[in-house]
């Protein structure tokens, strides 16, 4: 497994908030699906209020 860094925003009630968080993952397609699962788990936002700006193999 390789290890992904990945940053971008969510919508929050005060606006947009940002993040960045390194998952491992076996590809970056499967990064993307754990980002967007660990935040919309932690944060209550859905799929479509998280915007993915960049993943990067580390």
């Amino acid at each position: 497994m390789s290890e992904f860094s990945v940053s971008g925003q969510f919508k929050n009630r005060d606006g947009y908030a940002s993040f960045e968080t390194t998952v491992d993952a076996e590809n970056e397609n499967v990064a993307r699906e754990h980002v967007l699962s660990q935040i919309g788990s932690r944060h209550g936002v859905k799929r479509t209020g998280i915007e993915l700006e960049e993943v990067t193999q580390r």
